[in-house]
């Protein structure tokens, strides 16, 4: 297996597996590639445990550090998955926050394991590249909602 140049990695308490596992369930392009036992005990851990977990999610590849509580995720790095539709939006959206995530505001929720996602359709980035008035429509409309809704998207696009 080639590892590729630039490689994102993710720390996570102890579920690194289970993390990668859901994100190839849930979305195209993603699979687990491989996981990798701790040759002895480390901090968080010990020899013979789940130490990382190279997986790849909608074409990323990454790899699950089993590091312990020591640090957590951050609004500061999400994922962004831009959907065509409504149906779409809604399966990931229910995907992550039904999955024991939680929702938050302008199309963020958050999975159960503290990564960040942004669930955006393309007709509010195809808006906000619009810029002008149908960017600041667009925008405000946002702005209002958790889950983002086409529809409201779409009327406020069209003003």
């Amino acid at each position: 297996m080639t590892t590729a140049k630039s490689t994102i990695c993710l720390w996570y308490d102890s579920d690194a597996e289970g993390a990668a596992n859901f994100y190839a369930k849930t979305f195209p392009d993603s699979s687990v590639d491989a996981v990798h036992k701790a040759p002895g005990d480390f901090p968080g851990g010990r020899k013979g445990q789940v130490l990382t977990v190279q997986f790849t999610v909608l074409g990323i590849p990454c790899i699950g550090l089993n590091g312990g509580p020591v640090f957590t995720h951050s609004e500061a790095f999400s994922f962004q998955v831009a959907t065509d539709d409504q149906a779409e939006t809604d399966r990931y959206w229910e995907a992550i926050v039904g999955n024991g995530g939680q929702e938050s505001a302008c199309g963020w929720c958050k999975d159960r394991w503290g990564l960040n996602w942004q669930i955006t359709p393309r007709v509010l980035t195809d808006a906000m590249a619009a810029g002008g008035a149908v960017a600041e429509r667009a925008f405000a409309a946002m702005m209002e909602m958790g889950k983002i809704d086409v529809a409201k998207i779409e009327a406020a696009v069209k003003g």
